[in-house]
This record gives C-alpha cells, sequence and structure tokens, in this order.
C-alpha cells in the first residue's frame, strides 16, 4: 500500500500559480473529481488520502531540515489533491454534508463499530501547524503555499450560502478547540508571509521531472483515479511555462494576506469573539519596549517599520489597501506609530493614485482608498504636517504639470477630481460625502494651498452653482408643464434639489472653516474666491446658506475693498501681497469661529447630482 501512495503522489509539474492556469485545472479535473466525491461515502478514498497526508506532516519538518526533496514533494501532491477535491465538495454541499465525507470509517465483519476521529478538524490544526512550523524555504514554498490555499478553500463555504454563517462548523474548529492556541502564532506568520514578498523558487527548485525511460513513475498503476488525475496533472497549459506577465510576483504572500482577510472577518461565535479579529487589533510594535500587558491572550509583537514598508509598496492590489484600512481602523497602535511617522508621503501618495485613476478600480478600491484618507484626516497632526511636505514632478497627475506642490495641496486636488468625476459618472452620494468629509476634517489646517488647488476648490464650487441653477430652472419649468397640463406627472425635483443644496453647504462650510482658522496662511484661496466672487452672491440672501455665508461675505468685502483702493489693473503679485497685508489687518473677532469636522460615513446609496 505504500507503495500506491509513492506512486499516485510522485506526479510532477509546475503548481498553478494564477487564475487563469488554476481554471484549466479544474475545468479538465471535473469530471476526475466528482467521481471520486460520488464513489467517496462507498470507497473512502478521501479519508484515507487525508490520514496518508496527516502521517507525512509528522515528518515534514525533519524532511526540511535534511533537504528531504521527494518526501516533501510528495507530501504537497497530496494536499495539492486534496485541495482539489475540497473545491468540488464545498461547492456542491453544505457543511453537514461535507463532514460526512471526512467521517469514513472501514469495518471489519464482526466489529461493532467506534467512535471516528474527527478528521476535519485534526486536518485544519494540521494545516495551521504546517504553516507557522515549517521554515520557509525553496523546497517547502510550494507546500506552504498549498496549506495556505487549502484553509482558504476550507473557509470559502461562505460563498455558497446566501445567509451569514453564524453557526458555522468549520468556523466553530477554528475558534475553541485544537485550533485556537495558535491563533496568534498563525496571524502573526501570515502577515510576516506579506512582509516578506517571498517570490516563488525556479521551477526546477521543488518539481521532479518524470523519468525518461518511457514508463515514468506513474505507468503501470492500476488504479483509474490515479491514471485519471495524471492525466489531468500533464495537461498542456497546466505543466507548460507560466505566462510572464500573469504570474504572481509572491504568490505566497498574496494568498496569506487573503487568508488573513477571510480570518479577521470571521463571524463572532454566539459565546466567544473571533479570536483572529482580536489578534490583528491588539497586536504591537517589537521596537515598544514600553507596551503594558495586554488582557487579550491573543496579542503578539511585529515589526511595524517592515509592515509600513510593504504596506506603502503593495497598495496596487485592493487586498492590500483592506488590510490598511482593518489596521488603521481597528488596530490603535499600528494607527499611533503610522501617524507619527515622518514619511507620511510614502502611505498617502499609492492611496492617492488610486482615487486618481478612478476609471480603472473598483468601486470597493475607491471606497476604500476613501475611508483610509478620512481616518487619516481626523488627526490634526496628520491635517498639519501633510502641508509641510514638499513634492517634486507628480509624473501620474496629468492635468497640470505640478513641479512642486504640498502633500496636502496635492490630497485636496485628488479629492476634488474625485467629486468630480462623481458627479458626472457614478453619481453616489456615498463616495461625494466621504470625498466632502476628508476635505471638512482638514480645512481648518489648510496651510500654504498651492495656486491650482485653492482655483479648484472655487472652481467645484462653481461647477455645483451651476447644477444648482439647473436643477431649480427643471423644477420651474416642470411646475409651469403640470399647471398647464393637469395629466402630466409632476418629477421628483425636490430631492434632487435638496442633495445638491447638501453639497454646496458642506462647500461653504470646508471654505468657511479655512477662512475662519487659518485665514492669513492662504492668500491663494481669498484670491480665488475675489476672482469669483459672482458665484457667492446668489447664496448671501438664500435661507438654508445665510449662516454659514456671513464669515465669507465679510473677507469679498474687506478684500475687496482694500484691492479697490490700491487702484486698477493691479498685477497678480501686487494683488496677493494686498491680501497679505491684509490678513493681518482683519481684526480675529470679526470672523465667527467655526468648527467643521466630520468623518461619518453614510449608507451607500445612489443619488441625483
Amino acid at each position: 500500500m505504500t507503495h500506491f501512495w509513492n506512486q499516485l503522489l510522485s506526479f510532477s509539474f509546475n503548481t498553478p500559480t494564477n487564475s487563469a492556469e488554476l481554471k484549466l485545472l479544474e475545468e479538465a479535473a471535473v469530471s476526475v473529481c466528482k467521481s471520486l466525491v460520488e464513489n467517496n461515502p462507498r470507497t473512502g478514498n478521501l479519508t484515507a488520502l487525508i490520514k496518508v497526508f496527516l502521517s507525512r506532516t509528522k515528518e515534514l519538518k525533519i524532511s526540511a531540515e535534511c533537504q528531504n526533496h521527494l518526501f516533501i514533494w510528495q507530501t504537497h501532491n497530496a494536499l495539492f489533491i486534496i485541495c482539489c477535491l475540497l473545491k468540488v465538495l464545498i461547492c456542491q454541499m453544505s457543511e453537514e454534508e461535507l463532514q460526512v465525507h471526512f467521517t469514513y470509517e472501514e469495518k471489519t465483519p464482526g466489529s461493532y463499530g467506534s467512535e471516528c476521529e474527527d478528521l476535519m478538524e485534526e486536518l485544519l490544526c494540521c494545516l495551521i501547524q504546517l504553516i507557522v512550523e515549517i521554515p520557509l524555504l525553496d523546497i517547502t514554498y510550494s507546500i506552504s503555499l498549498e496549506a495556505v490555499t487549502t484553509f482558504v478553500v476550507f473557509l470559502s463555504c461562505q460563498l455558497f450560502h446566501k445567509e451569514i454563517l453564524r453557526e458555522s462548523i468549520i468556523h466553530k474548529y477554528l475558534m475553541r478547540g485544537r485550533c485556537l492556541p495558535y491563533t496568534s502564532r498563525l496571524v502573526k506568520t501570515l502577515l510576516y508571509n506579506f512582509i516578506r514578498q517571498e517570490r516563488s523558487p525556479p521551477p526546477g527548485t521543488h518539481v521532479f521531472q518524470p523519468e525518461s525511460d518511457g514508463g515514468g513513475l506513474l505507468y503501470g498503476i492500476a488504479s483509474g483515479v490515479a491514471t485519471g488525475l495524471w492525466t489531468v496533472f500533464t495537461l498542456g497549459g497546466v505543466g507548460s511555462k507560466r505566462a510572464p506577465q500573469q504570474e504572481e510576483s509572491s504568490p505566497l504572500a498574496n494568498q496569506s494576506l487573503l487568508l488573513l482577510l477571510v480570518l479577521a472577518n470571521l463571524t463572532d461565535a454566539p459565546d466567544t469573539p473571533n479570536p483572529y479579529r482580536q489578534a490583528i487589533m491588539s497586536f504591537k510594535n517589537t521596537q515598544d519596549s514600553t507596551a503594558l500587558p495586554s488582557p487579550n491572550p491573543h496579542t503578539f509583537q511585529i515589526n511595524f517599520n517592515s509592515l509600513y514598508t510593504t504596506l506603502c509598496e503593495q497598495q496596487n492590489s485592493d487586498q492590500a489597501t483592506l488590510l490598511l484600512y482593518i489596521l488603521l481602523h481597528q488596530n490603535s497602535n499600528v494607527r499611533t506609530y503610522m501617524l507619527a511617522r515622518t514619511d507620511m508621503e510614502n502611505l498617502v501618495l499609492p492611496i492617492l493614485e488610486i482615487l486618481y485613476h478612478v476609471e480603472e478600480r473598483n468601486s470597493h478600491h475607491v471606497y476604500m482608498a476613501l475611508i483610509i484618507l478620512l481616518i487619516l484626516t481626523e488627526d490634526d497632526g496628520f491635517n498639519r504636517s501633510i502641508h509641510e511636505v514638499i513634492l517634486k514632478n507628480i509624473t501620474w497627475y496629468s492635468e497640470r504639470v505640478l513641479t512642486e506642490i504640498s502633500l496636502g495641496s496635492l490630497l485636496i486636488l485628488v479629492v476634488i477630481r474625485t467629486i468630480q468625476y462623481n458627479m458626472t459618472r457614478t453619481r453616489d452620494k456615498y463616495l461625494h460625502t466621504n470625498c466632502l468629509a476628508a476635505l471638512a476634517n482638514m480645512s481648518a489646517q489648510f496651510r500654504s494651498l498651492h495656486q491650482y488647488a485653492a482655483q479648484r476648490i472655487i472652481s467645484l464650487f462653481s461647477l455645483l452653482s451651476k447644477k444648482h441653477n439647473k436643477v431649480l430652472e427643471q423644477a420651474t419649468q416642470s411646475l409651469r408643464s403640470s399647471l398647464a397640463s393637469d395629466d402630466s406627472p409632476l418629477p421628483d425635483y425636490a430631492q434632487d434639489l435638496n442633495v445638491i443644496e447638501e453639497v454646496i453647504r458642506m462647500m461653504l462650510e470646508i471654505i468657511n472653516s479655512c477662512l475662519t482658522n487659518s485665514l492669513h496662511h492662504n492668500p491663494n484661496l481669498v484670491y480665488a474666491l475675489l476672482y469669483k466672487r459672482d458665484l457667492f452672491e446668489q447664496f448671501r440672501t438664500h435661507p438654508s446658506f445665510q449662516d454659514v455665508m456671513q464669515n465669507i461675505d465679510l473677507v469679498i468685502s474687506f478684500f475687496s475693498s482694500r484691492i479697490e483702493q490700491a487702484g486698477a489693473e493691479l498685477s497678480v503679485e501686487r494683488v496677493l501681497e494686498i491680501i497679505k497685508q491684509g490678513a493681518v489687518a482683519l481684526p480675529k473677532d470679526r470672523l465667527r469661529v467655526s468648527a467643521n469636522k466630520t468623518s461619518q460615513c453614510v449608507p451607500c446609496h445612489k443619488a441625483a447630482l
């Protein structure tokens, strides 16, 4: 029997490393896998294979130390077959039915049967031990990757249920019993896999080529299952050279991150909070020697500098952005560390690029990037420091050449661009409200705004003003038409008008907050305000905006008067000089103080803009 398993598990091919290769394999293997699944309750082949795998894992660590390539590769192949079969099983049945496939027990004549060992829990626990205990070497890379992938497959049951799994058998195993003590080690290992971004070793490192004598390792095996699997594994495409453009730079890092995110979002058990989320919420910096003992038994320490560097480098992937969001939102140690960094531009610039290329990103990635900015802008220290960071030649910003601009001004430009894109394309109230909330959080700390950033703030207000007038005109015309014809239904322009007025008010509050708190730091904004002062006339007496217009009206009147006194045809430089002098002369007590900070996220729904 041992000879059979050695032969079966000695197939050789390049493991799929991307979705295209994996799909090709799954399509080719579906009939073989389904046949095995159908017969499994009678034959117990799956449980036999799992037991072989479990027995081999006991020797994996010493095999890695002894460089036993063949043993590790055969064990990897066993796990790979298990993973393929698990996918088919999970797609087709409930967890209860899945458990039946793990409880086959061969009964000898005359035996009364004994309690079946719980292979599902044993396999899950074994996968965790493999991930956290086997050293990551070239020869163990593939089996470590397969262990993480199989774990993800186990947790994919939720994909095939419309309702949230609150009484999941698999979740129960992970949150209590034999798996629970490994919680912090598993989370830490997955984080380090992500941080290390270890590339997959060259194909020749861990793959054994079939023998060239015409027989090969599997020829002559009587088992139909073995022959079928061999046929599948050697199909063209799967064993062929990988397409460079599709290959992930680090499959293990990517899969580890996916598993980490799934574990972090498992539903709490009725009597037990999710321990993996608890670990993610509480881990600390290895450099923090003053850290107090945590009441959370699952806490651990990790190098925050390495984590920060990798997060900055990996924001092109939406799963890395999701991890950044979770850490900033739920782990106060990470949030405090990141906000104290003196190189915040390394983190903020990739987030701004996501928003800038909104057309190329999925909506979830854009929303996460935006909420990350919202969390960061809750901190006054962040809002001050971003205006002190000067950037040179932002090549990805194509609307205008930016040879020198502060990080704060660039952030404003990108957020305003996102609002304008949303107004013309997606028309999503969730998006524009949170963009404006980020600007509102920053507004009291605006400093030395770039000329172009100041212009874009007023240009956005101009666009909103035109939208307001257009909706108002449509509502008036519609009302006249309805009075002339009793049969025509009256369109609901009231909601559209309400939405646009809400946005206009937020913009006025942002401008007002800047003028109230940092007028003397922003001559370019005052200049842009004066240049377009006619825009604000219609809102001066509007009942919805009178209160927030008071300071803006005062600033426009005060500086307009000083410029008029200076004479006609003044240069831009001269006007800015007058504004700077006037900012010093304007009594501060004449401006009504307005505290404007919000980081609330509204429910996602469509609205007319």
